[in-house]
């Protein structure tokens, strides 16, 4: 039976759009397979972790009919990768196996039976779905990803909570050392729902979603896990099961003192100047003076940076220790022209806000110098 039979280009676009959970090595072997599953004209490919599922549905040609089986992602994207992208790619089932061809070359691939493949268990209690633009989850998501926890062991921090409120969708992020939260206005109004989405979860929604256009994206979340609907995709993840610190008590509230700054500007003094620190401390001191931003760094080998910003600022002079990598992380993944910066002492966090925006917060704390 001929699986498939399409160009190398809409091939390996169906099979990018589902492996990007599937490890190359795994305890279980069927978890580094795709699922082909045809059923007449139309073939879905599946591939879990366990923990996610993702689905898609294509018609790739081929002979119409009943088929399953299961092959190994990342070789057969690896085959395919190598091959022109107009050039017509053909799958056909031989004698347990699968043969791709393409052109005068012939792959024989080993194939694990689609029974033993380890779907993901739906919910039976999902909430009402809501709909938003592809982009604006994108945008939203790249806004407060990088405050994100890696393998913290308050697990419950290696992810991003989504609060959905009345007609408001936030969502935040924080390693406890910096927050990121970002918010956009919903179409209907949804009851209170709060869940923590894992950090793989994130990272391969983020590479799936289209930042282009206007396609929407369905979203339902369960008791346990979430599902995003959009394009041909389906995508199903369980949740993090754990209680997100109190995001609110942490955000400074009062601060009289605020700079706003261009916001490019600053960056690229901040990457110059994090070029004199060490690998391991990575603190720049900013010291806020009358007219002046001085960002300045020094290192074991006693070799120093400083830079010098013009501000509008007329009040005391205020100096303050930070990890420069967490406001690199924040204004790389801004596009505003500029920012707020809201601080107090040396001792509190600042905090980080647009001009005339109030959806986005970001608090760094502050560090020893």
């Amino acid at each position: 039976m001929i699986v498939l039979k399409n160009t190398q280009e809409k091939v390996l676009a169906a099979l990018q759009s589902v492996a990007g959970i599937v490890e190359r090595r795994n305890t279980l072997p069927i978890l580094a397979n795709v699922m082909f599953n045809k059923v007449n004209e139309e073939i879905r490919l599946t591939t879990s972790d366990l923990e996610i599922q993702i689905q898609t549905t294509a018609d790739l040609g081929g002979d119409p009919g009943q088929y399953a089986t299961t092959v190994a992602a990342r070789k057969v994207i690896d085959i395919l990768r190598s091959m022109p992208a107009d050039q017509i790619v053909t799958l056909e089932s031989a004698e347990g196996r699968l043969l791709l061809k393409s052109g005068k070359s012939r792959f024989t691939l080993q194939t694990l039976p689609a029974e033993d493949f380890p779907l993901v268990q739906k919910a039976n209690d999902f909430s009402p779905q809501f709909a938003i633009p592809q982009k604006t989850l994108k945008n939203l998501f790249s806004r407060v990803h990088f405050a994100m926890a890696v393998n913290d062991i308050r697990y419950y921090l290696n992810g991003i909570l989504f609060v959905v409120q009345g007609k408001t969708l936030t969502l935040v992020a924080t390693d406890g050392h910096r927050l990121a939260l970002d918010k956009v206005e919903l179409d209907i109004e949804i009851p209170h729902q709060q869940v923590i989405l894992p950090r793989k979860t994130v990272l391969e929604l983020q590479r799936l979603l289209n930042n282009d256009g206007d396609g929407l994206i369905e979203i339902q979340f369960a008791s346990n896990q979430a599902r995003f609907t959009f394009g041909s995709l389906e995508f199903v993840t369980k949740l993090v099961d754990g209680k997100f610190p109190d995001y609110t008590r942490v955000i400074p509230q009062g601060y009289s003192s605020v700079v706003s700054i261009d916001r490019v500007l600053l960056l690229n003094s901040l990457q110059r100047v994090a070029i004199m620190t060490s690998d391991k401390f990575k603190g720049v001191r900013l010291t806020f003076e009358s007219g002046t931003l001085r960002i300045a760094a020094n290192n074991a080998e006693q070799e120093e940076a400083v830079e010098e910003l013009d501000i509008d600022y007329s009040g005391n002079t205020v100096d303050i220790g930070f990890n420069v990598s967490y406001l690199i992380d924040v204004l790389s993944n801004m596009s505003q022209e500029q920012v707020n910066i809201s601080f107090a002492d040396a001792n509190s966090s600042a905090l980080l806000t647009v001009p005339g925006d109030d959806s986005f917060i970001y608090v760094v704390m502050p560090m020893r110098i």
